[in-house]
């Protein structure tokens, strides 16, 4: 009689593959250099496991020591916190078994807006909502209310946050994203819409929350010498950081020297170009630091680009290692783009440039034509939504947010190159998105337009394909100057630019 096969007698390696099969390997991931990088790996949050898959995983572990050893991998390697006493405690239960604790590779620390103190009286403010609220519950709110001012006065986040980074010796990234679930959401969109006696009884703003997570990750990174060297904010706040400026500058310092990779996003628009001004000497001092610094991003709103000289964040470094650098909604001259590109020539494999609005005097072909010629290792360039200063204003000058379609109805539905499709995983680096939401729609669409689900991703996600083959074609059509390339310096349409990112690559605009 045959004797009955065994899953204990697989080898460990077909077990890893029978996991993956479950939910992917969650310690392969993108290249810092490849399209997909950022736009996948440090602003968009993966989506929780499928209930189904969890379970799997969890029963898998259950059935003897052997399989606990093999999927804590895929229980841990990537840890997300939400700012509260039942996270707190999770992340410490984490902390407190190195088995567990020593796989973590990424850190994802979730926080709500904070509520304003004095202006915490939900139950008033649903009383007086007239019914446009019923569906909430004002208890539920005084908890969360109070756990923060308990969480915050008692220091008990600091503490555990310590305790996690220094268990945590395998981190590579650390991230602060903003959290809102369906009913924070509700509370805040009912405020937005009755600002006046609303926000006597209650108030909640992001401000004080991003600070506060700012300086308590900080703390705890540095006190503990944490092994991370990426960091990203998708939702940034410019009085945060500058708040993090006056009260721990020397932290600062010593964290920014550890750096690879920074991504940050700034989403408030007050006074933005004032502000960012006022960072200057920060920035100064943290690019200054990161002498490793191996892929950067900085953005703005897309509805209002920054002012500012490019030099006043960037202060003319030269990073020796840079593979990948984007901006995005930033108000510049050709000659701010090509001198910034120039200095990286020899390393820079990937160029973002969303939003971005080219200033009075200046031409995008000059720009492209320079790419074009010196850019020696260029494997692809993001120009989405690019465009003429004047004209954006002309468009949108007197709109409070850039609308999902432009003018006239073009083209920016059209499908265009799947590149994930075939990216290749490597061992490297994370992923995330720019809020946090347990209800997020559009995180698995690969739409690649500029007015689509992806449009207003926050990293550096390029457009254009860097992996497909050169066509054979006696490319007729090809331009060979940029002077050929229709930039009329007024206005720049989706088809443009799309042929824009393939030219400057050298990919043929008609078999690519």
């Amino acid at each position: 009689m045959p004797r009955k096969a065994s899953i204990q007698k697989l080898s460990n390696e077909l077990l890893k593959d029978i996991l993956d099969h479950i939910e992917a390997d969650p310690e392969r991931s993108v290249s810092i250099d490849r399209r997909a990088y950022l736009s996948v790996e440090s602003f968009r949050l993966p989506s929780p496991p499928l209930p189904s898959q969890a379970q799997d995983i969890g029963n898998f572990r259950l059935a003897c020591r052997r399989f606990a050893e093999l999927g804590i991998p895929h229980q841990f390697t990537r840890i997300a916190t939400r700012f509260s006493r039942a996270g707190l405690q999770r992340l410490e239960k984490i902390a407190s078994r190195p088995n567990l604790a020593k796989h973590t590779k990424k850190f994802s620390y979730l926080i709500p807006f904070f509520y304003v103190e004095g202006r915490e009286q939900v139950g008033k403010l649903l009383h007086h909502a007239n019914g446009d609220l019923q569906t909430l519950d004002a208890s539920f709110f005084e908890r969360k209310a109070e756990a923060q001012r308990s969480i915050v006065r008692s220091g008990e986040d600091l503490r555990v946050l310590k305790k996690a980074m220094m268990a945590f010796r395998s981190l590579q990234h650390v991230q602060i994203l903003r959290l809102q679930d369906e009913a924070d959401r509700s509370l805040l969109d009912y405020l937005h819409e009755n600002d006046g006696a609303a926000l006597r009884l209650v108030d909640l703003k992001w401000t004080p929350a991003c600070t506060h997570a700012l300086r308590t990750v900080g703390e705890a990174l540095a006190e503990v010498r944490s092994p991370f060297t990426r960091f990203s904010g998708p939702m940034m706040n410019p009085q945060s950081v500058l708040a993090l400026k006056k009260g721990m500058p020397n932290t600062i310092s010593v964290l920014s020297e550890r750096l690879t990779c920074l991504e940050l996003h700034f989403d408030d628009p007050v006074d933005l170009n004032v502000r960012m001004k006022d960072l200057s000497p920060l920035f100064k001092l943290i690019f200054t630091s990161a002498r490793n610094m191996q892929a950067v991003h900085i953005g703005f709103p897309s509805r209002q680009p920054l002012d500012l000289d490019l030099e006043e964040i960037f202060h003319n470094i030269h990073w020796e290692k840079l593979r990948a650098f984007g901006v995005q909604a930033w108000r510049l001259s050709a000659e701010e783009i090509i001198s910034l590109a120039r200095r990286h020539s020899k390393t820079l494999r990937g160029l973002r440039l969303r939003d971005v609005q080219l200033k009075d005097g200046s031409m995008w072909k000059d720009v492209l034509a320079m790419l074009r010629a010196e850019m020696e290792l260029l494997d692809w360039v993001s120009l989405r939504r690019i465009d003429y200063s004047n004209h954006f204003d002309e468009v949108w000058g007197d709109s409070m947010e850039v609308p999902d379609y432009p003018p006239g109805g073009a083209s920016d539905s059209d499908e265009e190159d799947d590149f994930h499709a075939h990216v290749d995983l490597e061992d490297d680096i994370f992923e995330s998105e720019d809020e946090y939401s347990d209800g997020d729609s559009d995180e698995r669409s690969n739409a690649d337009t500029d007015h689509g689900p992806d449009a207003n991703e926050l990293a550096l996600s390029p457009d254009t394909p860097a992996s497909l083959p050169f066509c054979t074609c006696s490319r007729s059509s090809f331009p060979a100057t940029a002077d050929d390339l229709g930039d009329n310096g007024r206005f720049v349409v989706y088809q443009q630019r799309k042929f824009w990112e393939k030219w400057v690559i050298g990919r043929c605009p008609e078999h690519t």
